[in-house]
């Protein structure tokens, strides 16, 4: 059996969602999309998610909170955060001041985590869940120092790039009928009692 480590751009597959009008989808269970993207002669490492906390507007944050939360109570999953911050952009007709948002420091964690992964011997196959081509370099250089191992790229819905591709031992997109079949039940139980539940701006449909 082949050793499978998934490495999961959080912001990248939410706004490849996003872009199609997926939002039912968004309390999706990334260990049993992981799961259900797995081979027969595959086995599941370890699942890493990589995301930040966004800060505002409130509504936003709260059904972030919601989300990171019950991946946390999933077994062999491990999130890794970033930093999110506001940019200023200049309207160039206007002159006005905007705060742009920006994700910060996942395409860097996740290039540390493939390569010492890499070193420790902990996969014979990488599954990268992303359309950033920034991960080209770590990548190829992974490639490049470990020959034998295979990275795969599983592009979010509405994402693609071609020299991530290319750099790839092999490459898909991620289909509707993957998404739908693993998502949370929408009230989840935490051991001390607690029930989790699905934000309900996320079952209404686009």
């Amino acid at each position: 059996m082949d050793r499978l480590i998934a490495y999961i751009d959080g912001f990248n597959l939410y706004f490849g969602m996003k872009d199609k009008g997926w939002r039912r989808y968004y309390w999706l269970n990334l260990q049993k999309l992981r799961k259900n993207l797995l081979k027969s002669n595959q086995k599941l490492i370890t699942t890493k998610y990589f995301t930040a906390r966004i800060t505002d507007p409130p509504d936003k944050q709260k059904r972030q909170s919601a989300y990171i939360e019950a991946l946390s109570l999933l077994n062999d999953f491990e999130i890794f955060l970033g930093k999110y911050q506001l940019n200023k952009w200049e309207c160039a007709s206007c002159h006005s001041l905007f705060d742009i948002p920006n994700e910060k420091m996942t395409d860097v964690n996740i290039a540390v985590e493939l390569l010492t992964d890499a070193f420790q011997d902990n996969f014979d196959v990488a599954l990268v869940i992303s359309a950033d081509s920034d991960l080209v370099a770590p990548i190829k250089k992974t490639k490049e120092l470990f020959p034998s191992k295979r990275i795969i790229i599983a592009f979010p819905p509405k994402r693609h790039s071609v020299t991530l591709a290319k750099a790839a031992d092999a490459s898909f997109t991620i289909g509707r009928k993957k998404l739908a079949s693993s998502l949370f039940p929408q009230k989840i139980k935490k051991p001390d009692g607690y029930i989790i539940e699905c934000p309900e701006r996320w079952l209404k449909k686009e």
